[in-house]
């Protein structure tokens, strides 16, 4: 779970390191799976054929915010997306304790992969509800103070509840329709966008690790 803001100067430790969102979106807009979808598969579609793409859904069932990025990993497995190495579902969650590990082990595996990251953010109340994609990675645990490895060539986000105070208390309190709602969007989001990009280039079959 990351947090998207940060008053922090320090360019290691800022969530400014973190790039603007190249599109923002309440989950609950009727075309939200569209623009996502389409702004997806113009990061993608200049990935070549032969550079795996790994999605990592960081995460933990065990808090209700938090489980965002293991939901829509399961959302992913279920959809069997083609051309695609997945990382973190509800069986078997990436989350604070092994995400290092994981990411070893991404980089032993595949040579140059393009990682897509997902993972929960808090956020202004305005943005609960919204998804947000953009560039560069994300830093998974700074909402709530912890330093693990940043994640990812692109990212997709979503706003689950209000940060600011009380980081832990409201990722438990966060409401669980919200955040499967939002798993199920970008999710869908997804598999569009690896559907879009097969009418472009050939991709090997899906390989769940």
């Amino acid at each position: 779970m990351k947090l998207p803001f940060s008053k922090e100067p320090s360019p290691d430790k800022s969530k400014e390191q973190v790039p603007t969102a190249a599109i923002k979106v309440m989950h609950s807009e009727s075309n939200c799976i569209e623009l996502l979808s389409e702004a997806l598969f113009k990061f993608i579609q200049s990935v070549p054929a032969h550079q795996p793409i790994v999605i990592v859904c960081v995460g933990t069932d065990r808090s209700t915010g938090d489980s965002l990025g293991p939901l829509v990993g399961t959302h992913l497995k279920k959809l069997q997306s083609e051309g695609i190495h997945l990382y973190g579902t509800l069986d078997h969650p990436v989350h604070a304790m092994n995400l290092s590990e994981t990411l070893t082990t991404i980089y032993q595996h595949f040579n140059n992969p393009f990682i897509i990251a997902i993972d929960a953010c808090l956020g202004q109340l305005t943005s609960v509800g919204c998804i947000q994609l953009g560039d560069g990675p994300v830093k998974p645990g700074a909402g709530v103070n912890k330093e693990l490895p940043p994640v990812g060539n692109m990212h997709v986000t979503g706003i689950v509840n209000v940060g600011g105070f009380m980081e832990y208390f409201v990722l438990q309190n966060t409401r669980l329709s919200l955040v499967m709602a939002m798993s199920e969007t970008i999710s869908k989001a997804i598999h569009a966008a690896l559907l879009m990009r097969q009418r472009w280039v050939p991709i090997p079959l899906v390989k769940i690790d």
